[in-house]
């Protein structure tokens, strides 16, 4: 059975038909508009956990602007109180967002860092965030 064929509208203009394949090849100009939309429903789950008073910001600065998270190119940084809570709401996103998008988080190519936390509670928050899995939840 063949697949139909399809086309855009790039500012207004139909490009030429194409088939319909899964995946983008490295390089594909696509690929950046789906790592946004993707990363987007990341930022959407943070959000809605801090409107609803699930996890807890840091305020940063003489303003005190609230921070969650920071993006760059390929790196996602998280910023919380640091609290057992916390941790484990951040695991509850980060397991929502790989099934939500068919993506696998590799825990043990993330790190974690504190900020006048003591050693002992980061070891503890290590060990929880390594050691769990999707049954925990």
């Amino acid at each position: 059975m063949e697949s139909s064929s399809i086309l855009v509208l790039v500012n207004g203009s139909p490009t030429a038909n194409f088939k319909p394949m899964r995946g983008l090849r490295h390089g594909d100009p696509l690929a950046l508009f789906l790592f946004i939309v993707v990363a987007e429903g990341l930022v959407g789950l943070v959000r809605q956990t801090l409107k609803a008073n699930m996890l807890k910001s840091v305020k940063v600065g003489r303003y005190e602007v609230e921070s969650c998270m920071l993006q760059f190119a390929d790196d996602t940084l998280f910023m919380c109180e640091a609290t057992f809570y916390n941790v484990i709401t951040m695991k509850v996103i980060l397991r929502c967002y790989e099934l939500a998008f068919g993506l696998n988080i590799d825990f043990h190519k993330s790190k974690l860092t504190g900020i006048n936390v003591e050693k002992n509670t980061l070891v503890c928050y290590a060990i929880f965030k390594l050691n769990t899995n999707e049954s925990t939840f």
